[in-house]
């Protein structure tokens, strides 16, 4: 199951708190309706005035196809448009890995 993993700074102008704010509520409302998306997961760092970037976010599909189709789709349009305004999109890496679970006492 491959995974969109971004590591994510605000814009200038915007606070931490906004950003997170931004973020997870009004962004996350229209990103989580991506065609094909499994899971989707959004992390702050607890102590944000020492971390390197402002957030941390995951995206899941079932397979690349899934994936490439969920970002040619209207809605990963919208999604780009609304993150350019507070995210700066050329900051932080972007990578698209293969997990592999460890150990998951979470779900067992």
């Amino acid at each position: 199951m491959p995974k969109i993993v971004d590591l994510l700074v605000r814009k200038d102008g915007y606070s931490h708190e906004e950003f997170a704010e931004r973020w997870q509520g009004d962004h996350a409302d229209i990103a989580k309706d991506l065609p094909g998306l499994k899971r989707y997961v959004t992390s702050v760092p607890t102590r944000p005035e020492d971390a390197e970037y402002d957030g941390v976010l995951e995206l899941y599909f079932e397979d690349m196809a899934s994936l490439g189709e969920a970002f040619d789709s209207d809605i990963a349009a919208e999604v780009q448009a609304d993150a350019a305004e507070f995210i700066d999109l050329e900051a932080g890496p972007r990578l698209i890995v293969e997990e592999t679970v460890q150990l998951d006492e979470m779900h067992d």
